[in-house]
């Protein structure tokens, strides 16, 4: 009976001894957790996706005066640029800037991937110290050198206009000018320039207010309204092609017969209160949108000796 307790507490003493030497196995650390992955990523946007996005960022600028912003739905600027075709890297020539609207957004819009260029028309300087003012968009220019450090000005003279080295510029762009230039009667050698100027296969583009389909010329250019048909064939006549039209711009609620012509209509508004809410209804006028190419293999027009076009 001793031998048997014996024997069990030898056991027990053994089986004791091995439960100790054996420690429990430490606690292993969860995997990390791996963020949820979309089924399908989606894929690296392009040189055009970036730089189409980054129109929204330059049209939203809080540089950007609040009055041409409120403009944006007349002018449809996004939806203008990606018809006439601009893209990153491009050389962009706009064609009298006026005050800057459009400035304000192409500038900034090409600092970093292209270039910029407002051409003006040569200012009549007066004498002394003041001859040495700058021209508005030069002085809008200067004035926030954050976003127009990198912009270019150019003048010419509307009579003989020349915009910078042949087949140089990848775009030209004009708003609300020809009615001008028609009216100067200096327009065909403005559009020879501007096919001069462009690379072949360089785009000219074209916004203008337009008049009634089939208006007689000569009885309502005074009026700031010109004929589609017209405007297309002083930019053929010069070489180019039509390559798309777009209503992007297209009033229908103009009717353009105005006492004081397109300048009845905001912004202008030249009747002052005059029948103002009225106009104001009717929103800016009726544009045409035209997106002219230069064909390739087409290096400079041979314009006559008087590049007035008269």
């Amino acid at each position: 009976m001793k031998k048997h307790t014996f024997a069990l507490s030898i056991l027990a003493l053994t089986l004791s001894a091995c439960g100790q030497s054996q420690a429990p196995a430490p606690e292993t650390a969860p995997p990390p957790k791996v963020a949820d992955q979309p089924a399908n990523p989606p894929p690296p946007q392009s040189a055009q996706q970036m730089f189409d996005a980054k129109i929204d960022t330059v049209l939203a600028g809080a540089w950007r005066e609040a009055a041409n912003k409120a403009r944006d739905q007349y002018r449809h600027p996004k939806q203008t640029l990606e018809f006439f075709g601009l893209k990153p890297g491009m050389s962009l020539i706009e064609i009298t800037p006026g005050a800057g609207w459009y400035a304000e957004v192409l500038a900034p819009l090409m600092r970093d991937d292209g270039s910029y260029t407002a051409a003006i028309t040569i200012p009549k300087k007066p004498e002394g110290e003041a001859a040495q003012d700058k021209t508005a968009i030069e002085k809008m220019f200067a004035a926030d050198p954050v976003q127009y450090d990198k912009a270019k000005v150019v003048q010419y003279d509307p009579k003989a206009p020349s915009l910078g080295a042949p087949n140089s510029a990848d775009m030209v762009v004009t708003f609300r000018n020809v009615h001008n230039w028609v009216m100067g009667e200096y327009a065909p050698g403005m559009f020879r320039a501007f096919f001069d100027v462009l690379k072949p296969g360089g785009v000219l583009g074209v916004v203008d207010h337009r008049a009634t389909a089939g208006a007689d010329l000569a009885k309502i250019k005074d009026s700031g309204y010109l004929p589609e048909d017209y405007v297309i064939k002083l930019a053929t006549d010069a070489g180019f092609k039509l390559e798309a039209k777009s209503e992007i711009n297209a009033n229908p609620k103009d009717d353009h017969d105005h006492p004081k012509g397109v300048w009845t209509l905001p912004p202008t508004l030249t009747l002052g209160d005059k029948d103002k809410d009225k106009y104001l209804a009717i929103g800016e006028s009726d544009r045409m949108t035209l997106r002219f190419v230069k064909p390739a293999g087409d290096k400079i027009f041979s314009a006559p000796a008087d590049a007035s076009g008269k």
